[in-house]
């Protein structure tokens, strides 16, 4: 967190502080970093007395194990964002794409905040407030908060430690900064436990029998990434039906463990033949490189993009591009 963000950060605190109506949104699909990063911040917005609301474009309901991060009731269906915001705020969303239905709100609303540490954000906002030396974005809203003067409490605190144990997979990815950016949260009365485990720990019984079917298909090839291997899965419709996206999306963090393969990926079916890929890397791939290459974006070490197709032919462009990358 040592980018000079004075200036972004001072106008983000203007431009909140002097609106009366603010929208925030996640990203598609959004995980613990995304909306917790926007209900931390709607939640103290609203206690200003502002008029807040956060939603996302997709899916059409919240993902079950962050619908309590939402103290104060303030997560709206898509259907219910204004066209045109008066003062519009993006977290952790590296690109417009990633609003997906929500994106055009960005050329209409009066200001637009971006708030985000995706080294691939073109800065597409009114004012943008990128670290991409962040771990999560929890850790830029948390520095916006304090531009404002808010004063942590464990409804907030809770929030933005949702997205900081989950980006920073339980904190094996995190600097001595970050480590006492978590300590002054728990400080508040945070329970790690009580937020950690149903994120990142806890899962239906159908789970089980979904892994034991993808993870028997899963392949492995030593060759691939230039020689330092590749394994990937596929989870088909047919294979999650019945659970919740959670379920699916904590696939790649079994396939990734595979210490054979620098690289692991994972292609999700959300409807037929069209695909949502997560990439990750152990330490020397960029697969955020690899994954803008097909229309995706992300970090060094974790990204994603989406494809139509079969999925042998998402696995052969995926293939290609990795080669390019790992080889040059």
């Amino acid at each position: 967190m040592s980018n000079d963000l004075s200036a972004p950060l001072r106008a983000a605190a203007a431009a909140l502080t002097d609106a009366s109506d603010v929208t925030l949104l996640a990203h598609v699909n959004p995980d613990a970093d995304a909306l917790g990063s926007a209900l931390a911040l709607g939640l103290a917005l609203h206690r200003r007395g502002k008029a807040v609301r956060v939603s996302f474009g997709a899916p059409d309901s919240v993902p079950e194990t962050l619908r309590d991060l939402d103290a104060a009731g303030l997560l709206v269906p898509a259907a219910e964002v204004p066209a045109e915001p008066e003062v519009l705020v993006a977290l952790d969303t590296g690109s417009v794409a990633r609003l997906g239905p929500l994106g055009d709100r960005v050329g209409r609303a009066g200001t637009v905040v971006v708030l985000d540490h995706h080294v691939s954000n073109p800065g597409y906002g009114t004012v943008n407030v990128v670290d991409a030396t962040a771990e999560a974005t929890a850790l830029v809203v948390l520095r916006l908060l304090d531009e404002l003067g808010v004063e942590l409490d464990e409804p907030v605190a809770r929030c933005l430690y949702a997205g900081l144990v989950t980006d920073t997979r339980s904190f094996r990815h995190a600097g001595p900064e970050t480590h006492r950016v978590a300590a002054r949260l728990l400080a508040t009365g945070v329970d790690a436990e009580a937020v950690a485990r149903p994120l990142m720990d806890s899962h239906p019984f159908g789970y089980l029998g979904m892994l034991s079917k993808v993870l028997a298909r899963a392949v492995l090839d030593r060759s691939a990434a230039g020689g330092l291997g590749f394994v990937h899965a596929v989870v088909t419709l047919a294979d999650s039906e019945g659970l919740r996206p959670e379920e699916v999306e904590s696939v790649v963090d079994l396939v990734r463990t595979t210490s054979e393969a620098e690289v692991a990926a994972v292609l999700k079916e959300l409807r037929p033949s069209y695909w949502s890929v997560s990439l990750r890397a152990v330490s020397r791939v960029d697969v955020g490189e690899v994954a803008q290459r097909l229309g995706g974006g992300g970090h060094r070490l974790a990204a994603g993009f989406t494809a139509t197709g079969e999925a042998s032919s998402v696995l052969a462009d995926l293939r290609t591009a990795l080669e390019s990358v790992a080889t040059n």
